[in-house]
Order: C-alpha cells, then structure tokens, then sequence
C-alpha cells in the first residue's frame, strides 16, 4: 500500500528458519509483533527520557510524542525504512547555551521547532536534487567538527549543575556507565546508560536510608539546602492516567515544565540551528545502515527519511516536547532479530503513546536525582564530542592539509569554549553557533582561495557511502564501522558488538 500499511505475513507467521529475514512490508503474528515491539520501546527508552530532563524539558510528554513521531515518520517514508524516532541529543548544547541566556522552555521548544522545519526542508530539497549537494555543502571535515563542538560545549553543564549535586553518586554511576558498556556484550551493552540510570536511583535511595540527606546545591539554585538524594514525593499525588500536565511556574518561582505553546526569538534559533547538521548526518548514515541490512536500495527515500525526522522534531516541539532523531538502538534490535517489519515499529509508537498518557510515569521520570544524570552526561557528553572525531577517521580526513586543519580549528575552539561575538546591542552570536559558522564557512573559504594542489588532496568533500556512522544524536555509538551482519568490508574489531 502506498502508506506501508499492508504486511504480508511471514510464512506461517511463528516460525522463522536461520537465515530468514522479515521484511520492512512483512509481519509474523501479531503476538511476536507486540513482543518485538516491546523491545523497541526498552531500546530506545533510556535515551528518550533522560535527554528531555538534561534539556529541562518533560518528559512524559517526550515519550508520547516520540510514538507520535515515529507513526508520521513511517507514513512519510511509505513504511520503507524501519526506524524509531527517540529524543535528539544534538539540540542539548543549543538549549543549554539558551537558558543560560535566560531563555525559558516556550523558548527552547520555539527554536526547535523551526530547527525541525528547516531539517524538513532539507529533506524536501535531497529528494528532489540529490544526496551529492548535501556531501558537498557539508563534507565530513566539516560535519564532524560540528558533532564534536555540540558534545564538548556541554562540559560546563556537567561541571557546574549535575556533579555538584552529589559527587560521589556521579562518580559511581559513571564507573558503572563504563563497566556495563564495556563488560558485555549484544543488547545489554546498547542499554548501558539506562541500566546506570536505575543502579544510580538505587544508589541513591540507599545512601537516603543509610546515611541519612545530602547538603548540597541542587540545579538552578542559589544556595546549598539539605534533602534527600531521591525524592518521590510527587509520584504518590500523581494520576495513573492522563494528559502531561501544562507548565506552570511554581510558589518558589521555578518553572514546572509540561506542554506549552512556542514562542520564538532569532537568538533561540541560531543557538541550535547547528544541531540540523548533525541530524543530517545521523539520519544519512542510519539510511545507509538499514539498507545494507534489508538489502533495499534505498538512496531514493533519504529524502523523505531526513524530511520525516524534520517534520517528527517540528510536531513533538510544537506541543512542548522534545526533538527527535532516528535511533541506532533500535536498529541494532534490528540487526539481532533480523526483523525489519515496521509493523513492530507501530507498535512500539502505540506502548509509547500509552506510557505518555500516565503522569505517574512522568512524576517518577522527573525525580531521578541529579547526581545519577551527573554521572551519566559525563559519559554522554563526551560521546557525542568523540563521535565528530568517528566521523572524520572513518572518512580518512587528512589534518595535515591546512585547508582542514584551520577553519575547523579555529570553529571548535569557538564552540566549545563559548567565544562570543557582540553584533548589536540587543544580538550576538557564541558557542555552537559561531563555531558552526566559522567551521562550514571558514572551510569553504579556505577550499576556494587555497592552491589547487591543496585543493586536489582535501578530504571530506563527499561522504563515504560505505560508512555508516556520521556521528549520533542520540548519543549512543552505533557500533558497527563499515556495515552491518551480512554486508561486505572490515569491522573494527574493537568495535564490534554483534549480539
């Protein structure tokens, strides 16, 4: 059907032989579709709620809108790439930079809803020229640059709310972030950050019970108080069914954050402009991962597949809720069942739709204490910055030809070390912004005006079509150098995780 609607069942629907595989357009029996898509929603539900809360946005309201996401995201691309839309990592430098700045979350959620738009109509324009006019506006000297810049400006966030908050349930959350990611092996290693997220809570309820509270500066005060590490006093007063709450400003003037209506400023929207970048590439290198697993040619829908994550972050921001991206996690559970049913995928978006609907599931969410979310950003933060210079070894960029080495440089720098440029009175740019700026444009100057010979040798001036990993905005590694199970060239040993 032209929606990829209609599933052809899969031989008798139950049983699979050893080297089958599950089509995007078949299905087997609703009942192992329910449980595939169960193992969806645990795929990409750490990742989902938690960057909502490091952004200061809802998220309850998050998770609902991812499943309402990723059901228009599938419409759009017909059913013909399997993916799930979870919460974007790539916007949190962006929104950090506009709170900073005073900005509230109508703010926040304002400028990524135009972010979205304009990914949106990026896409519209690669289905109709081409993939090639991307790889060379934004090749991957440059687009690795902006990756890494948007991970490392987020290091003052971590330094200077979440660690405070209880140093010592950061640090132990993060030595455990490290062990489960790299002690295991297959799905558990994918899920590393969630399962810190819940060892850290529990850490933290421990020490509540055996040591008694904490003194410390929680986020966005002025001055230390003494609390518990772990409080759920909202969660009791919380209804097991209904609607986000709307956000309001509480009695000691902080805001409560649930869905709203956007506002707009052109500052907002410069600071995460950047993020659409790093989208692009993800959502290029997610396409190119798919295909090689389903063995679908599927160049001619990389369009609609980066236009429907545009209009997916533009829908779930216009209601208050959270960018989103194609997620790596869930195409690994791809790679370890090799079912490629999008099928499994609406199911999914529907147990995610339902958990949204349950502001007792918001209220518990919402009070993981920011000494875990400490030791996890840390770990997180990193990994996006790390995965810009993933991007630049896989594509063989060569930092000995100035015309690579300067701008990108001198962008970097910017970015993460917050450099500021007063334009007027009332505007400036600095951090992610500039630094995107003076990277994209610093390398096409220096591309134009350099020597041929330079000009001859420069890399990153197309994408190489046989990586599949751009950098990823979900912050999680995709794991696999040059292809998934099944698909020609060398992995990095070190790399590779197959369940």
């Amino acid at each position: 059907m032209a929606l990829g609607l209609g599933w052809k069942l899969k031989g008798d629907g139950r049983s699979l032989g050893p080297d089958e595989v599950v089509a995007p357009d078949e299905r087997l029996s609703w009942g192992k579709t329910v449980g595939l898509g169960a193992q969806h929603v645990v795929a990409m539900f750490g990742a989902t709620f938690v960057f909502p809360l490091i952004m200061g946005l809802n998220p309850q309201l998050a998770i609902m809108m991812s499943g309402i996401a990723t059901i228009v995201f599938l419409l759009i691309v017909q059913g013909k790439v399997p993916s799930y839309l979870g919460t974007s990592a790539s916007f949190v430098g962006g929104v950090a930079a506009i709170r900073a700045n005073g900005g509230d979350s109508s703010e926040v959620t304002g400028a990524i809803l135009v972010a979205g738009l304009v990914l949106a109509a990026v896409g519209v324009a690669i289905h109709f020229l081409g993939s090639s006019v991307l790889h060379k506006v934004l090749p991957p000297v440059v687009t690795g640059a902006v990756v890494m810049l948007i991970g490392f400006n987020l290091a003052p966030v971590v330094a200077g709310i979440y660690w405070p908050q209880d140093q010592w349930v950061a640090i132990t959350t993060m030595l455990f972030t490290i062990v489960a990611a790299v002690a295991f092996r297959g799905f558990i290693s994918r899920i590393a950050v969630f399962l810190a997220l819940i060892f850290g809570t529990a850490l933290s309820w421990f020490l509540d019970t055996a040591v008694g509270p904490i003194t410390s500066k929680l986020g966005g005060a002025t001055e230390a108080t003494t609390h518990d590490r772990w409080s759920t006093a909202g969660v009791g007063d919380a209804a097991w069914f209904g609607f986000p709450q709307q956000t309001m400003v509480a009695a000691d003037g902080k805001e409560v954050v649930g869905w709203h209506t956007p506002s707009f400023t052109i500052a907002a929207v410069l600071l995460v402009l950047p993020a659409v970048i790093a989208l692009i590439a993800e959502n290029t290198g997610h396409v190119k991962a798919v295909a090689e697993m389903t063995g679908h040619d599927l160049d001619p829908v990389m369009g609609r597949a980066i236009a429907g994550d545009g209009v997916g972050t533009a829908l779930a921001s216009a209601v208050g809720g959270s960018p989103t991206t194609t997620y790596a996690e869930n195409i690994g559970v791809m790679a370890a069942t090799r079912v490629y049913s999008t099928a499994a995928y609406y199911v999914a978006a529907a147990v995610a739709i339902l958990f949204g609907l349950s502001p007792k599931f918001g209220a518990l969410v919402a009070s993981i204490p920011g000494g875990v979310l400490g030791g996890i950003t840390v770990v997180l933060y990193g990994m996006i910055g790390l995965l810009g210079a993933k991007i630049w070894k896989e594509n063989g960029v060569d930092f000995g030809n100035p015309i690579n080495l300067v701008p990108v440089a001198a962008g970097i720098i910017i970015g993460v070390g917050n450099v500021k440029m007063q334009l007027t009175d009332n505007f400036s740019l600095e951090g992610i912004a500039l630094g995107t700026i003076v990277a994209i444009g610093g390398f096409h100057l220096a591309r134009a005006i350099a020597p041929v010979e330079l000009r001859d040798r420069a890399d990153g001036t197309a994408v190489s079509v046989g990586s599949t990993t751009y950098g990823d905005s979900d912050g999680v590694d995709d794991l696999y150098q040059e292809g998934y199970p099944g698909t020609p060239g060398e992995r990095d040993p070190g790399r590779d995780r197959r369940p």
